[in-house]
């Protein structure tokens, strides 16, 4: 009997080796374990995209049930922490009190502020306890923008009812995707558009908006890009085809992006910033406080053998170079959702990062 090949040897392996990274991959991504992340690939022909689609196919609608349903939970303590925050549901319908950093109402009347959030959707655990930590985040800084990654749709759905003060803009429908939100009463959506990624393993896309702001035209948009240290060469296209679209856009809008990019430091030196593009951190000096989005040390709600602290989330800024158009310039950034829960936990496992813009004179 003939044995197999050096050669047939060598492609088995590397097909296990294949499939046990795209396992790890998968329940990096799903927040699962190994066991389901390879049932999930196996059922689909180990393809990604379709198994991701698959497991969050799954009726998820249960994890926000607590706000309305008085059904009794099988966790006495917990529904009794839900029920209470129920009943003191946030109203984003009226304007609220400016937060205490900000100078005046009339300095603020003239910034464009800013929140992007990666808020981590695909954790269910206490996710609607974190969605109305999102909600007292909104009504804490009144944030003209918000940019968001990894929503599932429960969360859009109490997004929609209970910050109703905002538009709402999905980038995706199924699985998980980006959002965008606009205070009504400042700015106005004028179009938005989803630029896909040609070669994307993880569903990520571009989310665009076209949107005027107090006679201001911004082009804003927002981006969760590929995920894993494995995947930095496809997180770079992405990268290049954001700073693609930034440069394209006419010199007579501002330009904003903003979004969980998990990039490294190096893969942004290879790719590199466009001309007029500036990295809003690096721009203010390179704070230390608000360097670290994703911080294992000081951020619990994932457990994780190990300490990892990264800037993974970023602002880019291209501001309106055109004659006699005002001229944003960022002036301010800090780190927000620094505070437990009443739960426990965090409003994400990531840092939210605020920003605000002003017009020079």
């Amino acid at each position: 009997m003939a044995t197999p090949s050096e050669s047939d040897q060598a492609s088995v392996c590397n097909i296990e080796e294949s499939r046990s990274r795209l396992c790890d991959e998968f329940a990096a991504i799903a927040g699962t374990d190994s066991a389901v992340a390879q049932c999930y690939l196996a059922e689909n022909e180990w393809q990604m995209e379709r198994a991701l689609n698959s497991y969050f196919e799954a009726d998820m609608e249960k994890v926000f049930d607590v706000e309305d349903s008085p059904e009794t939970s099988p966790k006495p303590k917990r529904k009794k922490v839900e029920d209470n925050a129920s009943r003191d549901c946030i109203d984003l319908t009226e304007e609220s009190p400016s937060s205490s950093h900000k100078p005046s109402e009339e300095d603020d009347d003239k910034k464009l502020s800013l929140l992007s959030w990666n808020v981590d959707g695909l954790d269910t655990d206490n996710l609607a306890e974190r969605a109305r930590g999102l909600c007292s985040y909104l009504v804490l800084y009144t944030p003209d923008v918000v940019f968001l990654q990894e929503l599932i749709q429960p969360y859009v759905q109490y997004l929609r009812k209970r910050a109703v003060s905002y538009m709402l803009i999905e980038g995706g429908e199924d699985g998980y995707f980006t959002g965008m939100m606009l205070k009504k009463s400042r700015v106005k959506l004028l179009e938005s558009e989803i630029v896909t990624y040609p070669t994307t393993q993880m569903m990520r896309n571009l989310l665009v908006a076209q949107v005027n702001f107090k006679g201001q035209k911004l082009c804003l948009m927002t981006s969760h890009l590929e995920s894993c240290k494995g995947h930095g060469e496809e997180r770079m296209k992405q990268l290049r085809v954001v700073m693609q679209r930034m440069i394209e856009t006419p010199d007579d809008v501002t330009v904003v992006f903003g979004g969980d990019t998990n990039l490294r430091d190096s893969e942004v030196a290879k790719v590199g910033l466009s001309s007029g593009v500036c990295d809003v951190w690096e721009q203010l000096g390179k704070q230390e406080h608000c360097r670290y989005t994703w911080d294992t040390k000081a951020n619990s709600n994932k457990t994780v053998p190990y300490v990892s602290r990264c800037r993974f989330d970023r602002v880019y800024f291209r501001p309106a170079t055109k004659e006699g158009v005002p001229r944003l310039a960022p002036d301010h950034m800090a780190l927000v959702g620094l505070e437990k829960l009443d739960c426990g936990r965090y409003t994400s496992d990531h840092w939210g990062i605020y920003c605000s813009f002003s017009a020079g004179h």
